[in-house]
């Protein structure tokens, strides 16, 4: 394994494109991949479970094999692989592709998992298991809005950042709290960590009326590639927490019969086009991220080709 100093001096690059969903990251990053000849890093926290593919928008088999990507069906929803997994296991693949190129594409639209391999975690505190328990217990009698409610009154800024329709998300924010009266979202990079290479932080970002068309349109092309039948088959792994998520939960209300077609169709395109909103919110607070629109492809790889130059 390489030291730091042997790291550094090698001169490393890390290029982190992020954005909304839907806004056009994996061509961005795919173009930068093959222009630079390298791979990528996924840091979507949907697209690590090999079970989902329809609802997560995975690059195609086209996209795969036109540049090696990692982190994309590398795990199964039976697993839990929290934000500290993917820092390690991310850390460690960097070192591998650093090996062969000077530059790594990381991408995806998940903030937390970005964070942690930019930044870092800080250690979080020991839980309460009793307190998990009730959550836990609390979420499976009375629902998610009475945990989302909680949570929105006890650690308000935490809530706003992360998917609310995640309940795993949701009740470890409110454990947190109530094991330690500290807000989680206090505890997230308070310090940021020394990484050993360069970071070059692109974003993605559109009028929000023409992203919220790019996020329907692809919930119709989900509904053609066959989501409804992807969810069905998916019904037995419906208590793991990567399918309480959207595109999925709102046809398992359909399937319940809670919503018709037409309705749950309908909730996947509100609920995806306000998770975007929380994604932008999060992104737009780094002030290191540098915008563009996303057919502006040949200007990123510009600015990226000058950044690293040093021009």
């Amino acid at each position: 394994m390489l030291t730091a100093k042997q790291f550094l001096k090698k001169n490393k690059t890390l290029i982190s494109v992020v954005g909304p969903t839907a806004i056009g990251k994996t061509a961005l990053a795919i173009q930068l991949a093959q222009h630079f000849g390298t791979e990528i890093i996924s840091a979507d926290s949907r697209q690590f479970f090999k079970e989902m593919a329809i609802g997560t928008a995975k690059p195609n088999a086209a996209e795969l094999a036109a540049v090696k990507h990692h982190f994309i069906d590398s795990h199964t929803v039976k697993e839990l692989f929290s934000t500290g997994d993917f820092e390690v296991q991310g850390l460690k693949k960097l070192e591998e592709i650093f090996q062969n190129h000077d530059l790594a594409i990381m991408v995806g639209g998940s903030g937390l998992y970005v964070n942690a391999l930019i930044n870092g975690l800080d250690e979080m505190p020991d839980i309460d298991l009793s307190i998990r328990e009730k959550l836990n217990k609390q979420f499976e009698e009375e629902g998610l809005a009475v945990i989302q409610s909680q949570l929105a009154e006890l650690d308000p800024e935490y809530f706003a950042k992360v998917d609310q329709q995640n309940p795993q998300r949701m009740i470890r924010g409110l454990e947190v709290y109530l094991s330690t009266g500290q807000k989680l979202s206090s505890m997230l990079s308070a310090t940021k960590k020394e990484r050993p290479f360069n970071i070059i932080k692109v974003g993605l970002n559109t009028d929000r009326a023409i992203l919220y068309d790019r996020i329907n349109s692809r919930v119709d092309q989900m509904m053609a590639d066959g989501l409804v039948d992807e969810v069905k088959s998916l019904i037995s792994f419906r208590k793991y927490n990567a399918l309480n998520t959207v595109g999925y939960s709102e046809f398992f209300d359909y399937l319940d019969g809670k919503l018709t077609l037409a309705d749950a169709v309908a909730a996947i395109k509100q609920n995806t086009r306000r998770f975007a909103k929380r994604q932008l919110t999060w992104f737009r607070k780094d002030e290191e991220i540098n915008w563009f629109e996303p057919d502006e492809r040949t200007d990123i790889i510009h600015f990226v080709t000058n950044k690293i130059t040093g021009k």
